[in-house]
């Protein structure tokens, strides 16, 4: 893993020396991402300037340093990630008649690039990646990203000049970076909690989709315009194209491939030349990835994981039983509330970008933790997005067979209504009615439960209501100040994948905007912060191709999500270890806002300062800390993305 940035100045008038003295500290901002050697290349000429900073993984020899040169000359890459597949690439570019100096997984990209061209080396690899590549010959700047959006890159328009980048910091270090706030972005943020691709928190900042690439010839350059990127790969079209041509064996078969690929893909991410763990919450999808890796492994793989001990928070137990019956050299770490309130001052540089999802402190803490005894850990992320198994998919599709029930004025008066009387009246009246209710409907406070359900009876679409439930401000445009809210791909319809079932269609949303922009950031910045590399087995793009082959019966049974992942891990730990709720990495920041982090919060909320910036409408804000404060209702998600981003501008003021 690795860090990498540059920049090309249509009207530079310096020297190399002066560019280097540009482009080493734009790098050097990197280097957590990569602690172990800094690199750059320069033609003064073009005004052109490629940092890189590098974590040494595969051939931690000099002959792997970057940006690195083709043989010939006409290429030269500066690249962050890993080409999984690229010994058999390189045995096929062999047998084509090339030849290799190092045993970099680098060097057989550009290899294949050199002979195949990018776009076609892009199909071929296996990985995950940003990079950033130079045609000498043609004089081309190309920006490429791996499919799903796990390594991070960011471009845009400086004045004459455009830069690119792993992280804004590094975009930042440009002389006379002009950071002008994107009021639009920050709309979406408050409603995501996350500002998703191709927006950044930045005016003229973009972040590359997943699954594309940039080409940027020299002489059509115009400042400030980008092309349009090219897709190599396609979320939307890989699920259109698999729902039509479904899987047709049968349980035991798709059992059997399912097991294959993902020991296959498990087996190609296991290789590095440094030291090799896993991250294992004790869930299905690190412990699927666990339970591979060690059946494939000669000695003890090194597990990790925090524990809490709060007892409705901590993981760590299940963890524990789960390494305890596969035989790995398992570590865990109970940590102190105090160990994840130290994390709180770090998340706006670690995280370079407003990002509002608390579970990034717990993920920070267990990184932490895997750091200090590998280089290289596995993850079980993205078994929810391609195995159904988020409860909000079922729990859409009931809400929507409810209300729909209903004629549509009957739904809006139903709605109007139950939105006139205040907050207070339905807290006492069903707090009476308490004992005659159902457990499952005892969920305090009742007034926001009755004012959402009031929402779902005025949607038009389920779609809505999904959108509705994953929205943090329902209404951000109330509370940020002159924005427009940017569409994204469960707003826009032209945008929409043609699946007829709804639950599918539930999980592609979440494929192209909560996995790349919320899961696979949160782990990308944790980690890197730490100098650990990350890898995901469960999205090598086999894996999620079979999986979206699969008919949604494999996938959700008796309203339970990721069933096959299930009967697969059954077959390496007992049942009893893998049939018990779902728990979500979290930590207490309801709690924490009214005890150890009242004070800085109310620093940061303080009005006459949210009115001074200017980018929020203080009195929604005010109100809803003060009802947090009171115990009725929490309103924690939507502080915290408030308090996010206050924290986030007071660093980078």
């Amino acid at each position: 893993m690795c860090g990498i940035t540059g920049f090309l100045d249509l009207q530079s008038t310096r020297t190399f020396e002066e560019l280097e003295s540009i482009v080493r500290p734009m790098a050097d901002t990197l280097s957590h991402r990569g602690p172990d050697d800094f690199g750059f290349w320069v033609d003064a000429a073009l005004g052109l300037a490629l940092g890189h900073r590098r974590l040494s993984i595969i051939d931690l020899s000099p002959l792997g340093r970057q940006p690195m040169a083709s043989a010939d000359g006409r290429y030269v890459i500066t690249y962050n990630g890993e080409i999984y597949n690229f010994p058999g690439l390189r045995k096929e570019l062999e047998g084509l008649g090339e030849s290799f100096r190092s045993t970099s997984d680098t060097e057989v990209l550009l290899v294949a690039i050199s002979r195949w061209g990018l776009e076609e080396a892009l199909k071929r690899g296996r990985g995950m990646f940003a990079l950033a590549l130079w045609d000498r010959e043609e004089r081309v700047l190309s920006l490429a990203r791996d499919r799903v959006g796990e390594k991070p890159l960011y471009y845009g328009w400086q004045g004459k000049t455009f830069l690119f980048g792993s992280e804004l910091k590094a975009l930042r270090q440009w002389p006379g970076f002009q950071g002008m706030i994107d009021r639009n972005s920050l709309a979406l943020f408050l409603r995501l909690h996350y500002v998703p691709a191709p927006y950044s928190i930045y005016q003229g900042m973009h972040k590359l989709p997943p699954g594309t690439f940039l080409r940027l010839p020299w002489e059509e350059m115009t400042p400030g315009e980008c092309p349009a990127p090219i897709p190599y790969w396609s979320a939307r079209k890989v699920v259109e194209e698999e729902h039509r041509a479904p899987f047709a064996g049968s349980t035991a078969q798709a059992l059997e491939e399912l097991d294959w690929l993902l020991k296959d893909a498990i087996k190609q991410q296991m290789v590095a030349d440094v030291p090799l763990g896993a991250l294992l919450s004790g869930g299905i999808d690190s412990s699927t990835v666990v339970a591979l890796m060690q059946a494939q492994s000669s000695r003890p793989i090194k597990t990790f994981t925090i524990g809490f001990h709060e007892d409705a928070f901590n993981e760590a137990v299940h963890a524990q039983a789960v390494a305890r019956h596969l035989g790995t050299d398992h570590t865990e770490l109970y940590v102190t509330a105090a160990d994840a309130l130290g994390v709180i001052p770090r998340l706006p540089a670690l995280y370079d970008e407003p990002f509002a999802d608390a579970s990034q402190i717990p993920t920070f803490l267990v990184c932490q933790l895997a750091r200090s005894q590998v280089t290289v850990a596995l993850t079980g992320d993205a078994g929810d997005e391609l195995f159904g198994g988020y409860p909000i998919y079922v729990r859409t599709q009931e809400i929507w067979d409810l209300v729909h029930l209903l004629p549509a004025w009957c739904r809006r008066v139903a709605g109007k209504f139950l939105t006139l009387l205040p907050a207070a009246f339905w807290d006492r009246l069903l707090t009476l009615l308490e004992p005659g209710l159902p457990r499952r409907l005892r969920l305090q406070p009742y007034s926001e439960k009755i004012y959402r359900l009031a929402e779902y009876l005025s949607t038009s679409s389920p779609e809505e209501i999904y959108y509705r439930q994953i929205s943090q401000w329902h209404q951000p445009l109330e509370v940020a100040r002159e924005a427009v809210e940017y569409p994204t791909i469960i707003t826009d319809r032209s945008r929409l994948a043609a699946l007829p079932d709804l639950m599918p269609r539930l999980m592609y949303f979440d494929l192209g905007l909560y996995l790349p922009d919320d899961i696979l950031v949160k782990v990308d910045r944790a980690a890197m912060g730490v100098s650990l590399e990350t890898r995901v087995p469960l999205l090598d793009h086999r894996v999620v191709e079979f999986a979206w082959r699969l008919p949604l019966s494999l996938k959700i049974r008796n309203k339970q999500g990721k069933w096959l992942l299930r009967e697969l891990l059954c077959r390496y730990v007992p049942r009893e270890l893998v049939e018990r709720p779902k728990m979500g990495f979290a930590v207490p920041i309801a709690e924490w806002l009214t005890g150890p982090l009242r004070d800085w919060a109310e620093n940061l909320l303080d009005r006459q300062r949210l009115q001074q910036d200017g980018f929020f409408y203080p009195e929604p804000i005010r109100g809803k800390w003060q009802e947090h404060l009171a115990g009725s209702p929490r309103w924690h998600q939507h502080l915290w993305n408030i308090l996010m981003f206050q924290a986030w501008l007071e660093s980078n003021s």
